[in-house]
This record gives C-alpha cells, sequence and structure tokens, in this order.
C-alpha cells in the first residue's frame, strides 16, 4: 500500500532503543514503514535500535522525531491509541482486528490514519489518548496480561495486514476531506483561549486541565471534517466578536 494509505506507527516516549528496533522489525513483516517517535529517552538515531532491527533499516532511516504527540499526529485524521485499560476516557473500544479493519475504510476514503503505542513502563499518559478518536485494547490472559512493546505493534501489524481480505471496497461519493489533528488542535486551542479570556475557568482553576481534557475528548469522538472545523472557527468569531464590531458592520442590535 501506499505511505498515505499505511497507518503511521506512533511510539510516544519509548524507553529503549531495542525496543524501538524490534517495533521497527515487526512493522516492516507487514509492510508498515512510517515510523514516528514523541521523545525517546536515549535519543535518535540509536546503534541498538539498528542491531535489533534485523535488516528493516528502511523503516530506521526513514523515522521522524518529534517532542510532542500533538506534532506526531498534526497531519492525521483518524488515530488509535493502544491501552490495556481505558480507563474513565469514553471512547469507542475496539480489537486489533476490528481497528484494522476500520483504519483500512478510513484509508479508503482518503484519510491518513495512526496508532499511538505507550512507554514500556506505564503506556500514554490521559493526555495522550484523549488525542485519539479510539482505542485498541489486546484481549488478553486477565491472570497474565503483560506483552511488550514489540509484541504490541506485531499484534496490530497482523490484524492491519490480514484486513486487506475483509475490507470492502470504498466508493466514495463525497471528496470532503476529515479534519487532521492539527486543525482540531487550533480549534480546540481557540476555545481554551476565548473560554480563558472571559473567566469561565477563573472559579474552577484546579479542575481546568480535567475540563480540557474532556472537551478534547468529545470534540475527538464528533469525528470532524475539514468544512465543520471552518464552521466552528465561524460561529466562535461571531460568538466573541465585540458589540461595537458587530454595529460597525450594520448589525442594529
Amino acid at each position: 500500500m501506499s505511505g498515505a494509505a499505511q497507518p503511521a506507527i506512533i511510539l510516544v516516549e519509548p524507553q529503549m532503543g531495542e525496543n524501538i528496533g524490534a517495533a521497527a522489525r515487526a512493522m516492516l513483516n507487514f509492510g508498515l514503514t512510517d515510523l514516528r517517535l514523541v521523545n525517546p529517552r536515549d535519543g535518535w538515531p540509536n546503534d541498538r535500535a539498528v542491531a535489533m532491527a534485523s535488516g528493516a533499516r528502511i523503516v530506521l532511516e526513514n523515522t521522524r522525531v518529534f517532542e510532542t504527540t500533538e506534532a506526531a499526529i498534526a497531519d492525521l485524521n483518524h488515530v488509535f491509541a493502544t491501552t490495556a485499560r481505558p480507563r474513565d476516557v469514553i471512547k469507542e473500544v475496539a480489537t486489533p482486528k476490528a481497528a484494522a479493519i476500520e483504519l483500512r475504510k478510513k484509508a479508503g476514503h482518503g484519510a491518513r490514519t495512526g496508532i499511538l503505542f505507550g512507554k514500556e513502563s506505564v503506556g500514554l499518559s490521559r493526555e495522550d489518548v484523549a488525542l485519539a478518536d479510539a482505542i485498541i485494547s489486546v484481549p488478553l490472559n486477565p491472570d497474565f496480561s503483560s506483552i511488550n512493546l514489540a509484541q504490541a505493534v506485531l499484534l496490530v501489524g497482523y490484524e492491519w495486514f490480514q484486513a486487506a481480505d475483509d475490507t470492502p471496497p470504498v466508493k466514495i461519493l463525497n471528496e470532503e476531506r476529515p479534519a487532521n489533528k492539527a486543525e482540531l488542535s487550533h480549534l480546540f486551542e481557540r476555545i481554551e483561549r476565548e473560554l480563558d479570556a472571559r473567566g469561565y475557568f477563573d472559579p474552577i482553576q484546579q479542575r481546568k486541565h480535567v475540563i480540557l481534557r474532556n472537551m478534547r475528548n468529545m470534540f475527538q469522538r464528533l469525528g470532524l471534517m475539514e468544512s465543520d472545523v471552518r464552521a466552528f472557527q465561524g460561529i466562535i468569531k461571531g460568538l466573541t466578536m465585540k458589540l461595537k464590531d458587530r454595529k460597525d458592520d450594520g448589525d442594529p442590535s
């Protein structure tokens, strides 16, 4: 598949070069080559990653490094987060197989997709999960539910590869593009900025980060198109326009 059609694999704050190399090897087994790293602990490039990749150098040579998860997914339209515990986040939860079929369908509609994997010790933070549209949860033995980073990438990559046979051809009736994460982030930042300017958070500062995270989750669930984001931006502009500006524009109120 083309680079635009395959999902990006995003490793958030990976701790060991060996695990990055093993993940790259797992990716290439299933034709995945878009590897992105967020703030890798031991820096990049990494000799131990090269040694562990065992021939998957093409993946490592094209690897991109980002300072934040938001930057790593900015160009993507639909993102899954892998986590063993969905916790208190209200999002759709899918098995790797169901997620793979959904990723194929999204790609068929022209969407750029990606999958987030957390650091080896603690996984993804709540803030990182909030950036995703849905969650991948791997069904495991409840008495021993521990898999390493490369195993998680291997499982998801395998299901994505297999899903090519399970995904019906897509007939695109509407060429409109889904909003990417950068556009959604700009919208969300503007909402936060306007609420801050009007003192919305003043009496609840201690809960501000929770409220913002919940708001971000809500916007991710909406599945907004590019035109939807423009419409929201226009609504915000209209709602925040000063009374004087409205009168200057001919509004008699």
